[in-house]
């Protein structure tokens, strides 16, 4: 967030902060609308939450893929990426160097600390980082001369001409936007253009906030439904700091190292930060660098490479835990758990490697604008998911096959545009050539993309649900909003499924799933290492003689042999039992009820003040 909105924020104004305040109202919708369903469902992830809503195995396999590209794709390549950058500028290391450090020092976070040691240090990361990023805007506004000074001397903020390329109108390529101070723009701008930051990132933003299960996640951990509602608004408060703490100081570093952060020729961007795209993503590092005092730009630097660090582990673990449990399970249900075990660890080298081929691809996207690519990739496989989970949530009648048709109408047309914009990639502005790309990639921007693509999903959902059997309103007690409430028992669709499947009515044999449980790799650790087979004997020698090699194996896979065994605590739950654990989640106290929905209101409000201000 830090590299790529602060680079925004010096490339072309304040556009790109809109992402971070049209946040504000997805989370207030998430809290009050579909977080109440999710609650009542009783689900643990997402996947879990489609395969109740509509049975069968095709649609929670395909959002565990889909999970698993968008983590190559957009989290570990951008959180590498930055990363990199930052090391590079502070002590001016290759790209590449920088990056096998990072997944070094990841590695061993995962395999010494995990999990655990994400939980143990974020809240203070978060303490760190805000109060440094309060102190090093604060040094912004000073060297520049204040806010109105900032806003001044932005629009003249030109790089010498031997810092600037110039495109086939012999226009500079480091231009400052006209409306650099608003958020809402021309239909045609290049940045935001209007009717894509009303709806096609509302559209991305519903995803990425309220069905992303890497965010919903930590919401479905709450005690009750109050206090996941002021988790969210919690979170839409801190959603207006980030145009104040990263995107200002972005432009102010325009101002103080114009030449560096606004240059615009291949030749000069390439030795300066070894882009030909341009350098603006080095902006906020080199405020860090120059700005701060010595302790403090080393505190800060630390806290941000170990925010990274955790994030890349919290990347991993669960992109490892997902293929292992939802996907190599499918293909082998008999794995032993040391098999799922060590196939979770292999995956994220094979993770690893995949997201470092692609950093190539995430330097010369969007003339190496992070924000930029990353949300552009959402706009392409994001959209199809959102409508369909919509759907599932507001409309009953959708059913499976709608669902599934729906799912795979956006995927095809998304992935088409997927390819053809990393396939086509535009020339840097200053090098005088031709944008020979297609119509279709060119000239339709990737927010009203989003817009067409989540049209699309709906429309073929809709259309193949109405003209299909439609789904017994037995199977939905408590999985769409108008049920929420529901004390009903609900049916288990996907035991229906099986039953008509052994009865010969419904294709080929679809097994029962397991028990819904959180599983995760921690948890196989737990029973893999308590296993007798393991369990080390008197001196610290296995029982079982295990080659050195394998007690290597073992450790690098992060599984304690000296673990003592313990009992596993059974989620599963009947039907009567889900509805009475539905009515505590879903019960508010009169008191907390009002705190909650006050704060609501009041942060709706600020908002829509700040849009229309720098509208």
């Amino acid at each position: 967030m830090f590299i790529g909105l602060a680079g925004a924020g010096a490339s072309s104004g304040i556009g790109m902060a809109v992402f971070e305040l049209n946040a504000i109202f997805v989370l207030l919708i998430m809290g009050w609308i579909f977080l109440p369903v999710f609650m009542a469902a009783g689900v643990f992830t997402m996947p879990e939450y489609m395969q109740r809503r509509f049975g069968g195995q095709r649609i929670r396999i395909y959002l565990s893929v889909l999970y698993l590209f968008l983590c190559i794709f957009t989290k570990i390549s951008a959180d590498l990426y930055a990363g990199a950058v930052f090391i590079k500028q502070a002590f001016d290391w290759d790209l590449y160097i920088s990056v096998v450090t990072l997944l070094l020092i990841s590695a061993m976070f995962t395999i010494t600390g995990g999990l655990k040691a994400v939980i143990m240090t974020d809240f203070v990361q978060t303490l760190l980082i805000v109060g440094g990023a309060t102190g090093l805007m604060i040094l912004s506004f000073q060297k520049v001369g204040g806010y109105s000074q900032l806003i001044h001397k932005y629009l003249q903020a030109h790089p010498n001409k031997s810092f600037v390329g110039y495109d086939i109108n012999n226009e500079s390529c480091s231009k400052v936007p006209d409306d650099y101070m608003h958020i809402l723009r021309e239909p045609t701008d290049p940045v935001v253009p209007w009717p894509g930051t009303i709806f096609g990132l509302t559209i991305i933003s519903v995803w990425h906030w309220c069905f992303d299960q890497v965010f919903v996640q930590r919401v479905l951990s709450a005690k009750n439904v109050s206090h996941a509602k002021a988790g969210c608004v919690m979170a839409g408060y801190l959603k207006i700091l980030p145009m104040f703490l990263i995107v200002f100081p972005g432009m102010a570093a325009r101002i103080l190292f114009t030449d560096e952060v606004a240059c615009s020729s291949p030749e000069v961007c390439e030795v300066i930060c070894g882009s030909r795209n341009g350098c603006t993503n080095i902006a906020y590092s080199l405020l860090v660098i120059r700005l701060m005092p010595t302790g403090a730009s080393g505190l800060m630097l630390a806290v941000m490479m170990a925010a990274l660090v955790t994030s890349l582990t919290s990347v991993f673990n669960s992109s490892s835990t997902l293929f292992a449990i939802d996907i190599w399970n499918r293909f082998r249900p008999r794995a032993t758990e040391i098999e799922v075990l060590v196939v979770g660890r292999v995956f994220i080298i094979v993770h690893m490697a995949i997201s470092i081929a692609w950093i190539p691809i995430v330097e010369q996207a969007h003339g190496s604008q992070l924000f930029h690519y990353t949300q552009s990739v959402s706009s392409y496989l994001s959209p199809p998911v959102c409508a369909i989970f919509i759907l599932a949530l507001l409309w009953e009648r959708i059913n499976e096959i709608g669902a599934f048709s729906g799912l795979m109408a956006g995927f095809i047309l998304g992935m088409a545009r997927f390819i053809m914009d990393f396939f086509f990639i535009p020339p840097p502005c200053g090098d005088g050539k031709p944008d020979l790309r297609p119509f279709f990639v060119s000239k339709i921007h990737y927010l009203h993309f989003a817009i067409i693509l989540f049209v699309v999903s709906a429309v073929t959902a809709t259309t193949v649900s109405l003209l299909t059997k439609p789904i017994d309103k037995k199977y939905l007690y408590g999985l769409t909003f108008g049920t929420r409430r529901s004390t009903q028992v609900r049916a288990d669709i996907n035991l229906s499924i099986i039953s008509l499947s052994q009865s010969g009515l419904q294709g080929p044999h679809i097994t029962e799933e397991k028990q819904d449980t959180p599983i995760s790799l921690e948890t196989t650790e737990m029973k893999f290492s308590s296993h007798k087979e393991f369990q080390s004997g008197p001196g610290g020698t296995s029982k079982s003689g295990l080659p050195w090699w394998k007690r290597v194996v073992i450790f690098m896979c992060g599984v304690n042999l000296n673990r003592e065994p313990t009992e596993t605590k059974s989620w599963h739950l009947s039907p009567q039992e889900q509805i009475v654990e539905a009515e505590k989640f879903l019960l508010e106290r009169c008191l907390w009820q009002k705190v909650c929905n006050v704060n609501g209101i009041v942060l709706f409000c600020v908002g829509v003040f700040l849009y229309t201000f720098f509208a």
